[in-house]
């Protein structure tokens, strides 16, 4: 090209030379990940946010973008990250997988770099690493019975129906109800079904009742006094 000088040449050359190495650098990062190159924003790395189930536990995820589905390698390194802090049930604690999958920690403003799903961090164990008390078990095993009086109580009432029938005229101590046996093809309702599914079958027909929300104090009770009933009995989903 005419009306460069030499100089203009060798500045030419170093751009085009840190631009080559940017971009070199750029498919290292890239192969490393499998091949995949990650996203960018804004000029920086892209992340997307992942919490636990007791969104005390935050994993953000470096070259991801919010709306973007996590790769299976990364997204298994993500669950078992989860999962070895969920044993610090008590702490808010923020990890960061890197481009590198290098695994940065932060808990109560101190940094742990590098960190290794399964290592220690000092921080107290769930129940300080100790059986339950005493005490503890016996608050919850009152919360349980009540829950199952509860349920004997509806289960014999005829309450939850119209008619005047009630469950345990056709079950007593909810014999016969099998609820280890679910999720199982019911032949009245011509489909896979849950417990509470058929349930609320009996409610609807028998008892001529209205259906209980999944979520309604009474079918959590008339569930919990059903299990309780069949206590000891071996699980076998799907037998009719």
């Amino acid at each position: 090209m005419k009306g460069v000088s030499r100089m203009g040449w060798k500045k030419i050359a170093t751009g085009a030379g840190l631009a080559a190495a940017l971009l070199v650098g750029v498919l290292a990062v890239s192969r490393g990940m499998g091949g995949e190159r990650p996203a960018m924003a804004e000029g920086r790395w892209a992340s997307r946010a992942v919490w636990a189930c007791d969104r005390r536990k935050l994993v953000i995820v470096e070259g991801v973008r919010p709306d973007e589905r996590i790769p299976e390698p990364r997204a298994r390194l993500v669950a078992d990250l989860l999962m070895d802090l969920m044993r610090y049930c008590e702490e808010e604690i923020t990890a960061r997988v890197g481009i590198d999958q290098a695994i940065t920690v932060t808990v109560r403003g101190r940094v742990f770099e590098n960190y290794v799903p399964g290592s220690e961090l000092p921080l107290q164990l769930a129940h300080a690493g100790k059986p339950h008390s005493a005490r503890e078990r016996a608050i919850w095993k009152a919360e349980l019975d009540t829950l199952v009086a509860e349920g004997d109580r509806l289960f014999h009432s005829d309450e939850i129906g119209t008619n005047g029938l009630a469950c345990a005229m056709c079950h007593p101590h909810a014999s016969n109800t099998h609820p280890e046996t679910y999720p199982k093809f019911q032949t009245q309702l011509k489909k896979v079904a849950l417990l509470r599914d058929m349930v609320n079958w009996c409610i609807m027909n028998p008892l001529e009742g209205e259906a209980l929300p999944g979520d309604d104090p009474r079918m959590k009770a008339l569930e919990a006094y059903m299990l309780w009933q069949r206590a000891g009995v071996a699980l076998s989903p799907g037998k009719h």
